[in-house]
């Protein structure tokens, strides 16, 4: 197995950055996926422990001037390596004014990422940072735990307010429920609702977005065909995970969608023209 990439341009040092810091924040422990033209950070946890799944997808052509992989063989050409993303971090964190960051795995005492960057010196003098961040690598026959989560049929597809906005509401409504509510109409409506035996406080938003889905376009039974545009679809969630989706994002997204499979799952997609994330929570009974 050989990965070796690099990256010249500071917009996507910083970029790249930035996305390794959302992904820390929201997990300690996760799975870097290296395929020819795609890098993936992946959770896939267990149901017993919450169940939350995250799909972070990178094109390797928007960030590496130099990018070159083998897996390992010609049939399964990709590795799969676990890692802690905050060490991924503190590494680039220092590089970020560097001329060049190169990303390779190497094999020290452990397998390791091995990050380097050139820093900026006032001689001409080279001045080298290097960290060898330890990973294990994942064997053959458990790729198939990480391959991108099934999304089962979507009750209600919608755009949501901006992520600072939704952060201040479920910021105040963590203290007072461990769950919140989410639910949304396809008429732009979404609620977000928390109850205790003292109080219900429900936030409202109107005239958001209802994307079409490929659902919608492919077939005419589909349920957010069938559905009445007022019906509301929800699902309650663990609120302190939802917090933490929400105070992670540093990726500054195009749109967020969220998709609510009815008391089943609420799944969020962020969208950006270089990196996509999904967020897979499932919906918890009452």
């Amino acid at each position: 197995m050989k990965f070796r990439g690099k990256l010249v341009d500071v917009g996507c040092i910083q970029h790249f950055t930035r996305i390794v810091g959302t992904v820390s924040k929201m997990i300690k422990t996760c799975v870097l996926r290296i395929t020819i033209d795609k890098l993936y950070f992946i959770l896939t946890e267990q149901t017993v422990s919450g169940g939350v799944q995250i799909w972070c997808e990178l094109p390797q052509g928007h960030f590496f001037d130099e990018y070159a992989m083998e897996g390992v063989s010609a049939e399964d050409n990709e590795i799969f390596l676990e890692l802690a993303p905050e060490n991924l971090l503190r590494a680039m964190k220092t590089t970020q004014s560097a001329k060049w960051v190169k990303l390779k795995l190497t094999k020290k005492h452990i397998p390791c990422l091995t990050v380097e960057g050139d820093l900026p010196t006032i001689g001409s003098h080279q001045r080298l940072v290097v960290h060898d961040i330890p990973v294990s690598v994942v064997a053959r026959r458990h790729w198939q735990d990480y391959q991108e989560p099934l999304m089962p049929e979507i009750d209600v597809s919608i755009a949501m307010p901006q992520i600072r906005l939704l952060r201040n509401v479920i910021d105040k409504m963590k203290n007072l429920s461990n769950y919140v509510v989410i639910s949304a109409n396809k008429n732009g409506e979404m609620k977000l609702q928390v109850e205790t035996d003292m109080v219900s406080i429900s936030t409202h938003f109107l005239d958001l977005i209802n994307p079409t889905t490929r659902r919608d376009s492919n077939s005419q039974s589909s349920s957010q065909s069938d559905r009445d545009p007022s019906e509301f679809a929800e699902g309650r969630i663990d609120i302190r995970r939802f917090s933490q989706f929400l105070s992670s994002q540093q990726v500054n997204p195009q749109r967020v969608v969220c998709n609510i499979v009815e008391n089943k799952m609420v799944h969020f997609y962020l969208i950006n023209e270089d990196v996509s994330l999904q967020y897979f929570m499932p919906a918890v009974a009452s």
